[in-house]
This record gives structure tokens, sequence and C-alpha cells, in this order.
């Protein structure tokens, strides 16, 4: 596989480079994926780039591995994306776009090996795995790289691509809460909202739609709430999970609740799987890159937000990261009462 890397010029917001445009402008057919357990980066990103490429004339699919989270079916073409574990045997996508994966494995997708790949990313662990790489970790998500490459093959952003990037945008940058969020950013969420994305609208759909599950998983994790001095956690088992009636989307945002406690530094939330591994969503305020902290188990993500899967028992994946936070907060140490 021949390697072709894009680098970014830190001092400015990066446009693709003439090889990726090549890359696509060259090809007629294209299939859109993303990460399992996807995102609202992912989601709205996918969604906005399959509009972008049928501007420019392109056949596009997109899939998934995992269903579209309730509160994103909402967004333009949601419904257009498909849901399964492997590409069609009779797919003739001449490239393969992923969003936001660091390997094919991400995507836990089947049968994207021997593809021609395109590999679009903003995290801090990104790798260089695929035959045209485009790796920004300065751009806030990866809206904001769709959005570039929209402008710079000149096709004209409508409200519903507007609408979802700026999903994208809002929900990656924990609503403009994250370290990394600018007065870029914020130009171009106002550039959005002036194209046809409605911020309130947007809003009540990522913020206010969620279902009774989710508010019963909440309560459960919330009476395990722990926490030592700059770090809090909690966490719910699979049995949890079965009696509340809640599905993997009702864990989005559950470790947001231990990052927001005064003086807390570093949160992490523990969902135990059925197969008893435990997955970890990882938060912090800026003393701890928790990308780092995931990297040691093999998972990644942004500097203030990451996960990871570590073996279980649930209490020993607990003792694993607790110590690993610790360790990376220990220059930082106070003494602090909870």
């Amino acid at each position: 596989m021949t390697e072709r890397n894009i680098q970014r010029d830190a001092q400015r917001p990066c446009p693709p480079e003439p090889m990726l445009l090549e890359a696509i402008r060259e090809r007629e057919c294209f299939l859109l994926t993303s990460h399992a357990r996807p995102d609202g980066d992912a989601v709205g990103s996918l969604l906005a780039l399959w509009m972008v490429l049928k501007e420019m004339g392109k056949h596009a699919e997109m899939q998934l591995y995992d269903r579209v989270p309730m509160i994103y079916r909402t967004l333009p073409a949601a419904e257009q994306i498909r849901h399964a574990p492997a590409i069609p045997g009779n797919s003739h996508a001449d490239a393969v776009i992923l969003l936001e994966c660091d390997g094919i494995a991400r995507s836990r997708l089947q049968g994207l090996d021997g593809n021609f790949l395109i590999n679009i990313d903003h995290h801090t662990s990104g790798r260089r795995f695929a035959n045209v790489n485009w790796i920004d970790t300065e751009a806030s998500a990866v809206a904001e790289m769709v959005y570039r490459l929209a402008i710079a093959s000149k096709v004209a952003i409508t409200p519903a691509i507007a609408t979802c990037l700026y999903t994208a945008l809002l929900s990656d940058t924990g609503s403009f809460c994250y370290e990394g969020t600018s007065a870029h950013t914020f130009a171009l969420a106002q550039e959005l909202v002036q194209l046809g994305a409605s911020p309130a609208r947007i809003a009540q759909d990522v913020y206010f739609s969620n279902p009774a599950s989710k508010m019963r998983l909440l309560g459960a994790a919330l009476s395990t709430l722990q926490r030592e001095g700059r770090i809090a956690w909690l966490w719910v088992t699979h049995s949890d999970m079965i009696r509340v009636g809640a599905v993997e989307e009702d864990c989005e945002g559950i470790v947001n609740y231990a990052i927001g406690i005064s003086g807390v530094e570093a949160a992490v939330f523990l969902r135990e799987l059925p197969d008893h591994r435990v997955r970890l969503s990882l938060r912090s305020k800026g003393k701890v890159h928790v990308a780092e902290v995931a990297e040691q188990f093999g998972g990644g993500g942004h500097e203030n937000a990451s996960g990871c899967t570590l073996d279980g028992p649930l209490y020993s994946a607990m003792d694993r990261i607790l110590d690993e936070l610790r360790r990376h907060l220990r220059p930082h140490a106070v003494i602090d009462v909870a």
C-alpha cells in the first residue's frame, strides 16, 4: 500500500491537499463509514460528506456497523445510512472513506481490506493506515475538515449540510466546552448558522430528546458515584443495563456528570459488557491528557475526551484505570477533601 500523508500548517486551518482532492475527483463511487458506536461527529460528518460528494456528481453510499443513535436520527438523510456488519459483496466502490478511525478495525466492518482507502481524522490517536491520510489534530471535529473539503471542492453548503456539520461540531466539542475550542470554532459555527443550521432545534434534538431508559440508567450510575481528590468515577453493570432496559447509546454522556463536579480534573464512566469486558469513557478538564491514558489500553480519542475497553472483571478494570489516572495527576497532586 502506497502511503500519502497530508500534513497540517499549525498556523492556520489546513485545506485538503491536492492529493486528497485528486483521489476523490478521479473516482466515481465511494463507500463512507466511521467507527463503531458512532457519536455526533461520526454521524453528522458522514451525512455531510455524503451530501458533498453527491453535489460533486459522485455516487456514494453510507454504512455503519452500529445503528445511528436516536438523537441523531432526525438529521437530514439519516435514514440513508445502511446498518450491517459487512460491506455488500456486490459493492462497486472505487474507494472507501473512513472518518474518525485509527484503522480498519475501528469501523468493525468486514470486507474493507483490499480497497483503496482514504482516512480523514482529527484525533491525536490517529494513524496513517490508508492510501491517502488527512490527519489534522488541530481541527475541533472531523466536521471542520469536511467543511474545508466542501469549500475546496467548490461545493455550496446547503442548509442540510450545515445542519449535519453544526450537529457534529456541537457534539464533538462538548457543547464548545473542550480544550481546542477556539475563535475559529465559533467562527465556523456562526458560518454554519448563517448557511441554514438552527442552533435551537439542533440542541433540542441532541440534548432534550433522550429516552426514559437513559434517565433510569443515569440514576443507576449516579448511585455508584465515587470521588477521590481530583478523580471521580461511576459505573453500571450489565445487570443494570438489563434492569432499566437501556441500550448502548444510553451510556453516552453519563461521564459528564462526574467531570462536572467542582475540583474534579479527571473522570471515568465504566460500563460492564455482556462478555464481562469493561468499556470506559474518560473526560478531563485539561490537567490529564486522557487520550494518552486511553492509548495505554489500546483506545484513544481527544485530549479531554477518550475511551477504551479493558478486560474484566469490573472492579479489576476500575483499579487499573484509577491507578493510571492517579499516575497522570501525581505531578499536580494537592490535598483535596471530597
